[in-house]
């Protein structure tokens, strides 16, 4: 503990260091106060209603904060940026134009940068023209002109659209990647109210010594499943590679042996995300336009995240979605020919197909591993719920996941800063 306050004082004796956290600790405090500035034309005490009444919001409204709770301008959250990066992944693997450009350095990078940025923006319209109506008929919107329906789908949009300049500010100017630090630092600004929600529920819990041992249990498995995340997120599994002699003239080249670095958890929480959406899509839709039917279709749809079996379908998703944007992001054919061409081979296994088949067996095995672990980790508030009979406690999986890694990311990047300076890092 001595180690880590002597380094963060000898990083604040740094200038550019010192300057870098205190911009990013103001640009964090411009997104907590714009998330208590409210949209004009909405009632935020009906919007808190239905919002707490209303599993279908709970994500959107952790990651942002509370935001969308209190009918901010912050309500819509970064949550179309992140939906409009993952589509431009996906993009870049489909569309070979797309593909080209983001291999053709910063340059093509700035561009594709650019689209998300446009993506985003018309996400965002089109989320918040869905809140408008979705809202409209639940007595959060109290005028329905065509004058509410601008000022309010467009400061909506504009609140996201601001909080992405924010986050690229914070990743050029500040320390850490700007979008994951303001998720961080909504989910972070939840604490209180996690407290509040685990103190209200008390007798849930038990009384006289039983609730000190109760409230200990949950603290205790909380840092379990902080523990288990960080040991996952920061696991890899090495594949050792010998690259082979080569005479360039007089000069003899190769022969190193090294290896190459898989993540077990390649995929971070973006099956989480596609899952939610993927589940909430369907009672979000009849919410917003079906809100007050009583057809059966339209009120099995309505109650369907409630289902006990929609959390085993959540983690099938979860374990889909895994594999999916794993292979989507990692090529072993590519990384084979890479190796091939260089010289490189593992040992006992031949260049080439075979190399590429070794690559995909070991990826899908880790994967495999990566998939349950992600799916347990989200499925376990749920259950933990169910048989403690305590609903509401915050600590869902994917706001662990998200914090967890958005911290290590941060502290890596103190730590670079640390070794260029010649300063003993946090990892020693």
């Amino acid at each position: 503990m001595r180690a880590i306050i002597e380094t963060l004082r000898n990083a604040w004796k740094i200038a550019d260091l010192r300057r870098r956290i205190l911009v990013t600790i103001l640009l964090l405090l411009v997104f907590r106060i714009g998330s208590a500035i409210p949209v004009p034309g909405l009632n935020p005490d009906a919007l808190k209603e239905l919002v707490s009444g209303a599993s279908i919001f709970n994500f959107a409204n952790i990651i942002g904060g509370g935001a969308l709770e209190r009918a901010t301008i912050f309500a819509l959250g970064i949550s179309p940026y992140i939906t409009a990066s993952i589509i431009m992944n996906l993009l870049a693997v489909a569309i070979p134009k797309l593909e080209q450009l983001a291999k053709e350095g910063e340059e093509g990078k700035k561009i594709m940068a650019q689209y998300t940025r446009y993506g985003t923006v018309v996400l965002a319209f089109l989320q918040a023209t869905g809140f408008y109506f979705g809202l409209r008929g639940r007595g959060v919107v109290m005028s329905t002109g065509v004058f509410s329906f601008i000022v309010i789908t467009l400061t909506f949009t504009a609140g996201t659209a601001f909080l992405m300049w924010l986050g690229e500010q914070i990743t050029e100017y500040g320390i850490g990647n700007g979008i994951s630090l303001i998720i961080f630092a909504g989910i972070l600004s939840q604490g209180p109210a996690a407290y509040s929600a685990l103190m209200a529920q008390r007798s849930a819990i038990g009384t006289g010594i039983m609730l000190y041992v109760g409230i200990a249990a949950i603290v205790l498995v909380f840092l379990a499943i902080v523990a288990a995340v960080v040991w996952v997120q920061e696991a890899e599994r090495r594949i050792p590679v010998q690259y082979a002699k080569r005479v360039v003239g007089r000069k003899m080249y190769g022969g190193q042996s090294t290896h190459i670095p898989i993540k077990v958890n390649m995929a971070g929480v973006i099956p989480i995300i596609f899952a939610s959406s993927f589940v909430m899509l369907p009672p979000t839709i009849v919410g917003f336009f079906w809100a007050n039917s009583t057809h059966p279709v339209a009120v099995f749809f309505r109650d369907f995240p409630e289902k006990t079996w929609v959390s085993i379908l959540n983690g099938i998703l979860i374990m889909f979605f895994t594999f999916f944007y794993t292979f989507i992001q990692f090529n072993p054919i590519e990384l084979a020919n890479n190796l091939k061409k260089n010289g490189g081979f593992i040992p006992g296994i031949r260049p080439g197909k075979p190399t590429s088949d070794y690559i995909f067996k070991v990826v899908n095995r880790i994967t495999w591993f990566s998939a349950v672990f992600i799916a347990a980790i989200q499925l376990f508030p749920s259950l933990l719920g169910t048989l403690t009979k305590i609903q509401g406690v915050w600590i869902a999986g994917s706001s662990i996941m998200i914090m967890v890694g958005v911290a290590l990311e941060t502290v890596k990047q103190i730590e670079s800063q640390m070794i260029m300076r010649h300063y003993k890092g946090f990892l020693e």
